[in-house]
């Protein structure tokens, strides 16, 4: 498989960054070696023009709601367990690792987020926190940026996990894979939480990790690797 150049994006005042097959696996929890995925963090780095990895935040993931106030960079063996993070500093990196989870972006004048946004994430209101979280630091519009992710025709759902969704969401997160099966919509269910928190200006790459192959997904290959997305307030 090809992999392609690296995505980028505005959003407010943030420069964005999506990575994906061609930058490596920059996972670290996922059984690659270490040294190659420091290897493929630090090329990507360099092909940003942004600091050293070592100088950005990384989070430990877990599926939750929680948002991390980031001021400084984080230390490697140390990273804080949320899956968003938030700052005013202007040019200090915030990153989060995806394969078929929603990398999400969202800006407004002085402060920037980044969130990770799977079905869990999305059901604990992961977006809506991070939306608080800049409007806490920052006036002004508020706009966001939805980077490559699963979309419905590769994510079969079961019906009684879908059902709770749509009672969260509504009824425009329900979906079908090719296949006919009951789908989850998580570009949807990422527009619905954004405009439920006042967000309408919302930019969708419009990526679909299972089906390019310029992008990992777990859902499609099993396979261990991750992208990251990078946002950093200019």
């Amino acid at each position: 498989m090809s992999g392609a150049p690296l995505l980028t994006a505005r959003v407010g005042s943030a420069s964005v960054w999506c990575s994906g097959r061609e930058q490596g696996n920059v996972g670290d929890h996922t059984g690659d070696d270490p040294r190659a995925v420091a290897r493929h963090r630090a090329d990507l780095a360099a092909a940003a023009g942004l600091p050293a990895p070592t100088e950005w935040v990384w989070l430990r993931q877990v599926h939750g709601a929680r948002v991390y106030d980031a001021n400084t960079p984080t230390e490697p063996d140390a990273c804080p367990e949320a899956d968003a993070a938030v700052t005013n500093m202007r040019g200090l990196p915030l990153a989060v690792v995806t394969a078929d989870c929603a990398p999400v972006v969202i800006a407004s004048g002085d402060a920037v987020a980044v969130a990770h946004a799977g079905h869990r994430g999305l059901s604990a209101g992961v977006l809506e926190a991070a939306v608080a979280a800049v409007r806490a630091r920052s006036d002004g519009a508020v706009h966001a940026f939805v980077g490559p992710c699963i979309h419905p025709a590769n994510y079969e759902f079961g019906a009684g996990d879908l059902d709770a969704l749509v009672a969260r969401f509504g009824p425009e997160v329900a979906a079908r894979t090719r296949d006919g099966a009951p789908a989850f919509d998580i570009p949807a269910a990422v527009r619905s939480a954004l405009a439920r928190a006042g967000v309408g200006d919302v930019v969708d790459c419009d990526v679909c990790t299972a089906d390019s192959p310029a992008y990992f997904s777990y859902r499609a290959e099993r396979t261990p690797g991750r992208q990251v997305t990078v946002a950093v307030l200019t």
